[in-house]
């Protein structure tokens, strides 16, 4: 597969907390991500490709300065979405661990997407969907 830079494979985001104990309890605990590696300041976990060959990353890090805004929809604003062919089934486990999830997934005509949001302890938006359109590619493991 052709990259936009050479021997590109992986991809991390980081987002800051100003309490990243409280992020890294919820991502490790809650969510159950994979922690790649501690940092000490950050920690990253593993949240797509499988155990033996991750590709995307989130790393959790401790702010420097608080947030400069609620909109996530804004520039500078930051949506993480994990994609997953089992929408419903995140729902209820993640309502089941005490996440304020909303009532049940919603289908977005306009995106063609069945999903749901909810945030982490630090206030980021995150989003659990499931692609219902031509083009979008299917993931290596769907475990």
């Amino acid at each position: 597969m052709r990259t936009a830079l050479p021997g590109l494979g992986q991809q991390i985001t980081f987002v800051y907390a100003e309490q990243p104990e409280a992020s890294w309890h919820f991502y490790e605990t809650v969510l159950q991500l994979p922690l790649v590696q501690d940092q000490g300041r950050c920690r990253i976990y593993a949240v797509a490709g499988g155990a033996d060959a991750p590709r995307a990353f989130l790393g959790v890090c401790r702010a420097r300065a608080p947030r400069a805004g609620d909109e996530p929809r804004a520039e500078g604003g930051v949506v993480i979405t994990f994609v997953t062919p089992r929408v419903a089934e995140c729902h209820a486990l993640l309502k089941a661990r005490g996440v304020e999830v909303g009532e049940a997934p919603a289908w977005s005509e306009a995106y063609g997407v069945e999903h749901f949001f909810f945030r982490d302890p630090a206030g980021y938006l995150l989003e659990v969907q499931r692609f219902d359109r031509g083009g979008w590619p299917e993931p290596a493991d769907q475990a």
